[in-house]
């Protein structure tokens, strides 16, 4: 019975690795596909154009940043499952890295929707910063891709009790009860064809869920279609410390 487990657990990780490398492998191929089908037409075309040659190159940048994306997905995803180090902390400024991604939010956002920063707690937290950045970086950054142009998106940093609470919400498209337990699975997408056309990679959520974890955190999900969807991660309140902490 004991040995029947082990080969069964084999099994399950061999297949979650197939199915890992499988996902990558396509991932990479598609804006490989794309590059090189531009590089050939550049190659081949004899009245090639000004026009013709800056459209080439700024899909074969698309691409090219795509699949750099997706690498670092790939490297910080593989550094926060297999890090069994304690956590390196310190009270982190909230207000001050929310300012700082609400900056980049506005720089990616390119003024198609409207970005507000609500921070309602002068609570800091105790948890590894860049962890963080890159946690609540990433909860933004879906929120731009999946809101409709002239869309609101709300940061918002606040207290629940005495539990601190960082949460982003939009005005997107919404996401169906049924797909909302998987979300934070690597590659999972609730539209593929969409989430190629806006560029995410599929692992955003699965390091938010890592993030989470190595800081006690619990993500809520609270999605319509239609009418948008609000991403929380409520920390434990050991994790909150005062603003002259």
């Amino acid at each position: 019975l004991l040995i029947s487990r082990d080969v069964t657990q084999l099994e399950r990780i061999e297949a979650m690795r197939r199915d890992f490398v499988a996902n990558v492998s396509h991932e990479l191929r598609t804006p490989l596909t794309v590059v090189n089908g531009y590089v050939e037409n550049l190659r081949d075309m004899t009245d090639l154009t000004r026009e013709d040659a800056q459209h080439a190159l700024q899909r074969m940048t698309e691409q090219t940043k795509r699949m750099e994306n997706l690498v670092t997905d790939l490297l910080t995803l593989s550094r926060l499952e297999n890090d069994r180090s304690p956590l390196r902390e310190e009270a982190i400024d909230v207000e001050a890295l929310l300012s700082e991604i609400y900056q980049d939010g506005q720089l990616l956002n390119g003024g198609v929707h409207s970005v507000h920063l609500e921070v309602q707690s002068s609570a800091k937290l105790l948890g590894n910063r860049d962890e963080l950045r890159s946690a609540f970086g990433n909860l933004l950054s879906n929120a731009i891709r999946y809101t409709p142009a002239g869309g609101i998106i709300s940061l918002r940093w606040a207290e629940r009790g005495e539990q601190p609470v960082f949460s982003v919400q939009d005005s997107g498209i919404g996401i169906a009860a049924q797909h909302i337990p998987r979300l934070t699975e690597r590659f999972y997408r609730v539209d593929r064809s969409r989430s190629r056309e806006t560029g995410g990679t599929g692992l955003g959520l699965a390091i938010v869920k890592h993030v989470a974890m190595r800081h006690q955190a619990k993500i809520e999900v609270m999605s319509e279609e239609g009418k948008g969807s609000t991403f929380a991660l409520v920390f434990p309140t050991k994790r909150a410390l005062p603003a002259n902490g």
